[in-house]
């Protein structure tokens, strides 16, 4: 069984959340990553801890899962290697021997470059320029640094012949279809595309292999960085929305102040991005967005995250009957817009806070 998961929305949709789930429920033999590279960041709660990682794959929590890193997924070697110590997954996590490396100097390019870093938004961790570099060929691989040796495999032949034996295989993609180099809001996006096929083509599977995709939305639509949001709150818009004001006004009832309607709800929710700390654009759910990409990805199944930020008493749920009237009814109008059955819906940020409604 191979399950790929990916964001519907502009990224940030929880997916480091619903993998650390999937990873401890199903238990996959192998938890493969995919996606640009260190610029997107997903956030893992385990045992206690906040994990914010940008190069480990979110499955690590299982670890009886061999952990590895496609050849589609740029390196940052020094992140890396910390992700590795932070985590504790020395000698079952691998990166392919032809993954590119980000260096130094693409980084202070990515910083220094005005139009992506001021008008794009990118996270300056240098992805851009070294996909840029591959693509004229003139990058340094994984099996190029030294520091590299020992976590290099061949990533492709792991996960197939896995696969062929009947194993368990989950791939974590990042990002979301909003940033896709092709189909997002160009130029606000990434330096490569990020749905489903490119997820595959990281990790070296063919389509044919590929049972499940599961791609994964935030109750309600957020944005970091620059670029278009159609359903971003605002003070104009605001009385449009019964459900935000009334977020707005439990915000209010905390005390909390903002510059901004979108400000007070994004400190509200806790919206920042996990690499840059920026404060995320808050929108209401982005059913056009969310529908299309669920027809690109090719979804057979969609995941609904945050549940609980919007409904509060929804919080730790995990029975669909447990729900309120309210959230179902929410749940229901997304299903039914999207339409996909949501099969995954997350109340909270620890990774047994689910409902689970697979077969």
């Amino acid at each position: 069984m191979t399950t790929i998961v990916v964001g519907g929305h502009f990224g940030d949709e929880g997916k480091g959340k619903i993998i650390s789930y999937l990873a401890l429920k199903d238990r996959p033999d192998i938890i493969a990553r995919a996606g640009v590279g260190p610029n997107a960041g997903h956030t893992v709660y385990w045992e206690g801890r906040e994990y914010g990682l940008r190069m480990i794959p979110c499955g690590f929590v299982n670890e009886a899962s061999r952990l590895l890193v496609g050849a589609g997924v740029l390196v940052d070697p020094k992140r890396f290697q910390e992700e590795v110590k932070m985590t504790g997954t020395e000698g079952r996590i691998f990166v392919d021997s032809r993954c590119a490396v980000i260096e130094q100097r693409h980084k202070e390019e990515d910083a220094g470059d005005k139009f992506l870093h001021t008008k794009v938004g990118t996270t300056g961790s240098g992805c851009g320029p070294a996909n840029a570099e591959r693509a004229h060929r003139t990058i340094k691989l994984a099996r190029d640094f030294p520091e590299l040796r020992e976590y290099l495999a061949d990533v492709p032949l792991e996960v197939n012949s896995a696969i062929d034996s009947g194993k368990e295989v989950l791939v974590e993609a990042s990002q979301g279809f909003g940033l896709s180099l092709f189909y997002g809001t160009y130029p606000y996006v990434t330096s490569k595309d990020t749905s489903a096929g490119m997820a595959a083509v990281d990790v070296g599977i063919g389509p044919t292999k590929v049972d499940d995709v599961l791609v994964i939305y935030k109750a309600y639509t957020t944005r970091v960085g620059e670029g278009p949001q159609n359903t971003l709150i605002t003070e104009e818009n605001i009385s449009q929305y019964p459900l935000w004001q009334e977020v707005l006004g439990a915000a209010e009832k905390k005390g909390i102040k903002g510059s901004s309607v979108n400000d007070v709800l994004a400190k509200y929710l806790g919206e920042k991005g996990t690499v840059t700390q920026r404060q995320r654009r808050i929108g209401d759910f982005d059913l056009e967005l969310a529908k299309y990409s669920a027809m690109v990805n090719g979804a057979t199944q969609i995941g609904i995250t945050c549940l609980d930020k919007i409904f509060p008493e929804c919080n730790g749920v995990r029975e669909y009957h447990k729900l309120s009237h309210r959230a179902r009814d929410y749940v229901r109008g997304i299903e039914d817009g999207v339409g996909i059955k949501a099969t995954l819906i997350s109340t909270g940020p620890n990774p047994g806070d689910i409902v689970d409604l697979r077969v």
